[in-house]
């Protein structure tokens, strides 16, 4: 049911996929269940060995998410931290596989993503490097009609460059998978709140706008 392989990109990260909900991604996003398949035999693990990492990035864009109470990620994400409370030690571990498990919804977690220095115009005065950018998201989600890109933060609201990471995030998988931006959503949580944004490519990074990097 969970095709799961475990990659050392710097540490070990649990890549997981549910067959059955990946297999539902028709309608235009085969590109996408395609892509989740080779990585777990093609994936460039060189890559994360050196090079800036989404979450790392420490810049603002101009994206204002909006802050959601209530919404079922975070409803989910307590369901998980208490009933896989004695099954792994990892707090993301406990909320990525219940959610896999249990939420019809999320189709990955811990997905590897990159991007290179060709595929963005002005790439080494953006990361100070040459090296590609590369990341984990912590949760792939379909829902609405839309690729829903989610990163576990346990404490949400303190966050100040989330939105930068999962903006990253979205452009690498759209350049991996060759669909367009405005087929992702983004968004990060923990048990009490949400923040949510649609990746608009004129986003502005360091007062530049994204369009002007392609």
């Amino acid at each position: 049911m969970i095709k799961h392989a475990s990659f050392e990109h710097g540490w070990f990260y649990h890549y997981r996929v549910h067959n059955k909900k990946a297999e539902l991604l028709n309608n235009g996003l085969n590109p996408l269940k395609n892509y989740l398949y080779h990585v777990f035999d093609d994936c460039p693990h060189e890559y994360f060995e050196r090079g800036p990492r989404g979450s790392k990035l420490r810049f603002k864009i101009g994206i204002t998410p909006k802050e959601v109470t209530g919404h079922e990620v975070s409803l989910l994400t307590r369901y998980g931290l208490e009933q896989n409370e004695g099954r792994y030690n990892s707090n993301h571990s406990k909320v990525q596989v219940f959610m896999l498990e249990n939420d019809d919804k999320t189709v990955a977690v811990e997905v590897p993503i990159w991007i290179k220095e060709d595929e963005i115009q002005d790439y080494s005065n953006i990361f100070k490097t040459r090296e590609p950018l590369t990341g984990h998201i912590d949760l792939l989600r379909f829902e609405d009609d839309h690729i829903w890109i989610w990163d576990y933060k346990p404490n949400a609201h303190r966050e100040e460059y989330a939105t930068t990471q999962t903006y990253f995030y979205a452009l690498m998988l759209s350049k991996r998978t060759g669909l367009p931006l405005n087929h992702f959503r983004c968004g990060y949580f923990d048990s009490h709140y949400a923040y949510i944004f649609k990746p608009e490519p004129n986003a502005v990074i360091r007062s530049k706008p994204i369009s002007q990097f392609f």
